[in-house]
């Protein structure tokens, strides 16, 4: 081969060169996802309060309207909606794409804290927050179901367990119970035991919470050592609330069991979950992430505790 022969063949080399790539390029630009809109996570925080028994209308004037007076104040605070039912309020503020999410949820909680005064006193709980979209998708589902355990027991090992043990996790912004079975005494009173007795279902009401509490008892001091008195008075089951008195009639006592039906139940006997083809009842945990979090991490982080998770479970 000579030297003209070599320029020759680098430009025809090249040319093929150029002419596959543009080729196999413009193929692929047509195999590209597309968005109209880039994917943005709007940093948001979920603020959940309850309060059994209120209609919807007493949680949006007691429970909603303080706190969303006391969220207004915030700083970066982009939009913020609020949704009362039967007894809970959610209310869903998003904040700029500038801001911090841990430091907006920061500010919520002490919004929250300062908003405490203005709240029902008979709430069970304060109101709680999460740093989650709830428009967003779960990222991962678990379910749990057994043949011999009763579904408040799966329920305990799913909110006490494997909840909390996951919502650890970074990127993982909440975990929801789908069909929750939480253990509950239910109390089904008798109008006619009641009328025959002249009790009101608010007496009932005031029985069966001062009957049923944990408070410090106190210490009995000796010359050598210190004893501390432990009373309990919680009742565990429905064989315990039976035998509770609610009241004195003719010198006799009114036990709780002789005014209706006390049963073992759970909280919501109107939620169920199922699983499966074959229907089998269960409790459903869905994981959702953080806005901003890497799904594929998050997911990946979870399958990598699940082992360990396991070896606790019965």
């Amino acid at each position: 081969m000579n030297l003209s022969e070599l320029f020759v063949r680098r430009p025809v080399a090249t040319a093929l060169l150029t002419l596959g790539t543009a080729f196999f390029g413009a193929l692929a630009y047509f195999s590209l996802p597309v968005s109209d809109l880039p994917a943005v996570d709007f940093p948001t925080i979920q603020v959940s309060a309850t309060l059994p028994g209120a209609s919807p209308e007493t949680m949006a004037s007691a429970v909603a309207t303080p706190l969303e007076k006391q969220f207004s104040t915030i700083a970066a605070l982009d939009s913020m909606s609020s949704v009362s039912g039967e007894g809970s309020t959610q209310i869903t503020m998003q904040f700029t794409l500038d801001r911090n999410i841990d430091a907006a949820a920061q500010d919520v909680q002490s919004a929250i804290a300062a908003a405490s005064r203005r709240l029902p006193p008979d709430m069970p709980t304060p109101p709680s927050l999460r740093k989650v979209n709830p428009a967003d998708s779960s990222v991962l589902m678990l379910s749990l179901s057994s043949a011999t355990l009763s579904m408040s027991d799966v329920d305990n090992y799913a909110e006490d367990l494997l909840s909390q043990r996951i919502a650890t996790l970074p990127g993982v912004a909440q975990v929801q119970i789908f069909g929750p079975q939480k253990y509950a005494v239910r109390v089904q009173l008798d109008p006619d035991q009641l009328a025959a007795r002249g009790l009101g279902v608010d007496e009932v009401s005031q029985a069966i919470q001062s009957g049923n509490v944990n408070l410090p008892t106190g210490t009995l001091n000796g010359e050598q050592r210190a004893y501390t008195v432990e009373a309990s008075g919680q009742l565990q089951n429905a064989a315990a609330y039976r035998t509770l008195t609610v009241a004195y009639r003719n010198g006799a006592p009114v036990h709780l069991g002789e005014l209706g039906d006390v049963i073992d139940s759970v909280e919501n006997n109107k939620t169920a979950a199922w699983i499966g083809k074959d229907l089998t009842r269960g409790i459903v945990l869905a994981i959702q992430r953080q806005p901003g979090a890497n799904t594929v991490k998050v997911v990946d982080s979870i399958k990598q505790m699940l082992p360990a998770l396991r070896t606790q479970l019965p």
